[in-house]
């Protein structure tokens, strides 16, 4: 009878702990979520935290930190993505929709995705607006020329533009006959300005804040820049790259030619990476601290939010001044780059 006993005794004592851990087991899978839920209110309320905040943020967290994503209106301006948000009258105020995903084509082992992205929605919107607001900027203006002998109005405003830009900005740094370059130098200002401008509406996207985009456009500003050289210097367009000075004696000219020759050559490649880099860092630095200021505000929760909202809302008119400079220095190097290879002596 001991033994016995002693075994009844012990399954006993045994049996509880091992009920619990299969029922344990056997709990849904957010049981754990929510005992650990209550037991972090019970400790935040020890603290002076009121549950229902709490309770508030775990259901968001549940949500797949929806109640967060919702939150971030800084981020997606300057964040690439597959989808566009779109403005609702519902909260949370905005809807996302897909863009249409095509199947990656392959170029020898390359894989390439063509689908569209946000960033590309928002540079054929800005190609789009910039060819609706300059042809109808020179329909007004050729109607209004003809029935009172000059431009007014909006027309006006976008001729004193287009001028500045070519006898102030073009032509001067360029150098002679630098006419046929006007279109391009013109083209890129205003579409820089459109893409730059896009990214400071609500719902919108800087592209301009896309490494991809700023280093596409600075390899078409290097193509033009180094067909310019050719058409300007024809053979002695070989001088911008392997230096030779005829001044200087053959001991001399030979180990200048083998030092010089690659810093020619480098110097050709830095000019598009500033402009690459300059461009796309101006735009995004502007966005990364209206977010700083805007987390602060939430940080404070309090009066003493005042002075981030105020700094904020500062930025984002420099960020407004800052869209037309980029668009200008841009132009502006473009420019420069240009009439330093046509006019390049060696």
């Amino acid at each position: 009878m001991k033994p016995a006993l002693a075994a009844l005794i012990a399954l006993l004592a045994f049996a509880p702990p091992a009920l619990e851990a299969q029922e344990s087991h056997a709990a849904p899978p957010g049981a754990a979520n929510v005992d650990s839920a209550v037991s972090a209110a019970a400790s935040r309320e020890s603290r002076g935290v009121p549950a229902e905040a709490l309770a508030h943020g775990g259901a968001a967290a549940q949500h797949g930190g929806e109640g967060g994503d919702d939150a971030d209106i800084i981020t997606p301006h300057i964040t690439d993505s597959h989808h566009l948000e779109i403005p609702t009258f519902r909260p949370p105020f905005v809807k996302e929709v897909e863009l249409p995903r095509w199947a990656p084509i392959h170029v020898g082992g390359v894989e390439l995705d063509l689908s569209p992205t946000k960033h590309v929605v928002m540079l054929l919107l800005a190609a789009t607006l910039c060819a609706l607001v300059l042809i109808t900027a020179a329909v007004a203006h050729r109607r209004h020329t003809h029935m009172v002998g000059r431009p007014k109005g909006f027309a006006a405003g976008i001729e004193a533009m287009v001028l500045y830009l070519r006898n102030e900005v073009v032509l001067p740094n360029v150098g002679h006959h630098g006419d046929a370059y006007v279109p391009f130098i013109l083209t890129l200002f205003f579409f820089i300005l459109f893409a730059n401008l896009l990214g400071l509406i609500p719902y919108g996207s800087t592209a301009t804040g896309n490494i991809s985009v700023t280093a596409t456009l600075a390899v078409i500003t290097f193509i033009v820049v180094e067909i310019a050289g050719m058409r300007a210097q024809g053979i002695g367009y070989l001088n911008t790259i392997f230096y030779w000075n005829k001044e200087m004696p053959l001991y001399m000219r030979i180990p200048l030619f083998l030092i010089l020759s690659p810093v020619e050559l480098l110097g050709k490649f830095t000019k598009p990476f500033a402009l690459a880099i300059r461009l796309f860092a101006n735009m995004t630095a502007g966005h990364i601290v209206v977010l700083a200021f805007i987390g602060l505000i939430f940080f404070f929760g309090n009066l003493a939010a005042g002075a981030p909202f105020l700094m904020a809302v500062a930025i984002m008119l420099l960020e407004l001044f800052v869209a037309f400079l980029q668009a200008f220095i841009f132009s502006l190097l473009a420019s420069v780059f240009i009439g330093q290879l046509r006019e390049a002596q060696h």
